[in-house]
């Protein structure tokens, strides 16, 4: 039985994909790693196969991520990834879907082309952008329609996303390249610079979520990792403490707090006073890392909550939004 072109929203992360089908919520949920072959150009394993080769690939074989701080770095492989990602929700088709796309708030034309062109090559009829900071407030349960002020901090892979949002609109934003992957990069050069030890990304990424901190904990965590010894170029096993990761931490953490800051500076006072009154709310998998919220409350001063499912949130906003598009295209033709 074939299906007709059925509406697609598509939370296009820096470090996950995730799909959402309109009637039957989020059907897919896969890393943005693809495997391809550099002798044939081949796709190899997209997703959670590619991801496990991530370090691990022979020279004909790379593993690449191919989005950067929120925006395609390699177009090819990206539209591959959707055309896989694409023909995986779907199925067969006798129409081609409609897709709606979540992008970074303060990216170029450019950039918004690239997007569009990758997803209409990978098969959509039709291709409409999103901000990520309306996708996770709406995704997050707010209201945006309504004229008082909301804050969102989505926290993704590659961007945090800071918005003040009213009337359906985001006031005033800023998108700042300092997200999941930087504090994995900060992970990865602080243990070089204590143990003499290097460890890659994946390694990092597990320290950041077992025992990744920026604020201080109560009891100290500790955490076995391998990496190589600079010394003597072999295996070497160092213990870690979450008192540590703090340490590392710090930076990253304190530069998106410093982003929140400008952002609050410059948002007219009526809607500072809802917010206020309303609090911050924090989206994305990045502001899941122990204490963020605690840290953002204290250097503000204003209550922070963190979303209910907040690595979904703009997928579910995104699959929302969808129920708006025959209103989209009506006001087109009009």
């Amino acid at each position: 039985m074939f299906k007709y072109g059925q509406d697609i929203g598509i939370d296009l992360g820096t470090a996950t994909v995730i799909a959402y089908v309109k009637g039957k919520g989020i059907v897919l949920r896969e890393p943005s790693v693809v495997a391809v072959d550099n002798n044939t150009g081949e796709v190899l394993a997209v997703g959670k196969e590619a991801r496990r080769m991530l370090g691990r690939t022979p020279g004909n074989i790379v593993a690449t991520r191919p989005l950067r701080d929120g925006v395609i770095s390699s177009y090819t492989v990206t539209e591959k990834m959707l055309k896989y990602f694409i023909n995986r929700v779907c199925g067969k088709f006798i129409f081609a879907p409609r897709i709606m796309i979540c992008i970074p708030s303060k990216v170029t034309e450019v950039e918004k082309k690239a997007v569009i062109d990758a997803a209409s090559q990978a098969g959509a009829k039709k291709v409409y952008l999103i901000e990520e900071p309306i996708a996770a407030a709406i995704g997050a349960g707010i209201d945006i329609s309504k004229p008082c002020g909301n804050m969102v901090v989505d926290i993704g892979g590659g961007t945090t996303d800071i918005a003040v949002i009213s009337l359906g609109g985001s006031v005033v934003s800023s998108s700042l390249k300092v997200a999941g992957d930087k504090f994995d990069e900060a992970i990865v050069k602080y243990i070089k610079k204590k143990y003499n030890v290097i460890v890659g990304e994946r390694t990092a990424e597990d320290l950041k979520i077992n025992i990744g901190c920026v604020y201080p904990k109560i009891q100290d965590m500790e955490m076995d990792i391998r990496g190589r010894d600079l010394a003597t170029g072999l295996p070497k096993t160092v213990t870690v403490h979450s008192s540590e990761m703090l340490e590392a931490l710090t930076e990253p953490a304190m530069m998106v707090v410093d982003a929140v800051h400008s952002v609050l500076e410059k948002t007219p006072p009526e809607l500072a006073a809802d917010i206020s009154d309303r609090g911050i709310y924090m989206t994305g998998g990045g502001c899941l890392i122990d204490g963020l919220d605690k840290l953002l409350q204290e250097q503000t001063g204003i209550n922070v909550m963190i979303a209910q499912d907040a690595i979904s949130c703009v997928a579910l906003g995104t699959g929302k939004a969808l129920d708006n598009l025959d209103a989209l295209d009506a006001k087109k033709r009009r």
